[in-house]
């Protein structure tokens, strides 16, 4: 296991690039398992869990060829169905919450997948019922499998089951209302659709950037998808896909990240090729904690901050930042707007609707000298300092990857030396980050236990 030591308190200012998101990535690379032919991912981060599932796509047969830095091209000929099967399947996918995307396809193209609890973050329960129901809606049943812990997912036989990518599943276009719109649901539900027989109507369909991104893709494989963007896709059916160039968006956590960075430790950021159009009411969220953010072109810069001063609501009430579903606010960065708020002037509730656990990293902002009142799994009120009062550096784990980045930003800004364990966390989700802050003026070291 690794840590790292942050000597907190110098400034960063310079350029900074963003790498591509990660969530786009676990879809799209999943999704070229629903062809025979080449698919070439472009902008691709090199990060812990994007990189696990390719080598777990390598382990079921998928060919994978490197074309250079973050460029692959993926080709699906013929999978190691026996190791599909296999206990060491179960055990990597459990180990990986991105290999909860490989259902869809894996039944679209073969018309079977096995399901196990997938790992990832601990931030609360994530359950995966939306996937399964909308599997049910398109025809496929469940078997539980007692010995290996595991569903079995399974579509009647189609026809064409060997020619390499046409229809082999009996999967029938339908109508559904999804009782949450699930990111990766939706996405899961998109990749079985596009080689069901028939349409199929999605309502209540998660519209986020990386699912437009994924349709956009699988159009550009011979998908026929309308309603990109909305919460009301219709799919119609199609025999088979072929191979396409797709390049991943910029990653919007990353991005959000680099801001509150930037607010409470920076001295002039400029970040890079964000695709502002696809960053959906970020900016606006941090603005609201009083953050200047100047958009020159497709790059974010934020100036130095002397003071940031939280707004209040028309009415004069407490401003209060809560997580939504696209177009409301992304629950991935509500860590790192809370820690931004430990030193802005004034007051702010962050609600974290989404999840119940990923608030219960706030211990250890408090432990660092932060004014924070934890009501509840979900609520926070957080008393900022005004930079009157510095935090202080001290020993943490980090929990999951947003709380990781979370603690790193508030270590970077404490008076003294900080070390953060577990960064393995961080690594799922952030691709050298050390080096990259490093770069801006940070001093950040990684070190074995």
């Amino acid at each position: 296991m690794q840590s790292f030591i942050i000597e907190g308190g110098h400034t960063l200012s310079g350029t900074i690039v963003p790498q591509g998101a990660k969530n786009e990535a676990l879809q799209v690379i999943c999704a070229s398992l629903l062809t025979t032919e080449e698919v070439r991912i472009t902008n691709v981060p090199n990060i812990l869990d994007v990189n696990n599932l390719i080598q777990l796509l390598r382990d079921i047969g998928v060919e994978v060829n490197k074309q250079g830095e973050n460029d692959y091209i993926f080709q699906t000929r013929n999978l190691n169905h026996e190791f599909l099967g296999s206990d060491a399947f179960v055990q990597k996918c459990a180990a990986l919450r991105g290999s909860v995307m490989m259902m869809g396809p894996l039944l679209a193209r073969f018309g079977k997948a096995v399901v196990a609890e997938p790992g990832g973050d601990k931030i609360g329960r994530r359950r995966l019922d939306t996937h399964f129901l909308g599997f049910k809606n398109l025809g496929a049943h469940f078997e539980f499998n007692k010995k290996q812990n595991v569903y079995e997912i399974q579509a009647l036989p189609g026809y064409n089951n060997e020619d390499g990518g046409k229809r082999c599943n009996s999967l029938r276009g339908t109508y559904m209302l999804l009782d949450e719109a699930s990111v990766t649901g939706t996405a899961n539900i998109i990749m079985a659709s596009v080689l069901a027989e028939g349409k199929t109507t999605i309502y209540n369909a998660a519209c986020e950037p990386y699912i437009q991104q994924l349709c956009k893709m699988l159009n550009g494989m011979g998908a026929r998808i309308e309603g990109i963007g909305s919460n009301l896709i219709t799919i119609d059916g199609v025999e088979s896909l072929h191979g396409t160039n797709h390049r991943i968006l910029p990653d919007m956590i990353e991005v959000g990240s680099f801001i509150g960075m930037a607010a409470m430790i920076g001295d002039g950021i400029r970040i890079k090729d964000v695709s502002v159009h696809n960053l959906g009411i970020i900016p606006e969220a941090f603005r609201r904690l009083g953050v200047e953010i100047i958009t020159d072109g497709d790059d974010l810069v934020i100036p130095h901050q002397e003071h940031y001063v939280v707004d209040s609501f028309i009415d004069g009430s407490i401003m209060t930042l809560a997580d939504a579903p696209w177009p409301g606010l992304t629950p991935d960065l509500i860590s790192v707007l809370l820690v931004v708020a430990t030193q802005a002037c004034g007051s702010v509730l962050i609600h974290q609707k989404m999840f119940e656990s990923r608030l219960f990293f706030v211990d250890k902002l408090i432990d660092m000298g932060a004014q924070i009142i934890l009501c509840d799994p979900h609520r926070a009120v957080v008393v900022g300092h005004d930079r009157k009062k510095q935090l202080r550096a001290g020993r943490m784990t980090s929990p999951d990857i947003r709380a990781g980045i979370a603690l790193l930003i508030a270590a970077l800004t404490a008076g003294g030396t900080s070390r953060i364990d577990n960064i393995g966390q961080i690594d799922r989700g952030y691709e050298n980050i050390e080096a990259r802050l490093n770069a801006l003026g940070a001093r950040i070291t990684r070190v074995e236990n």
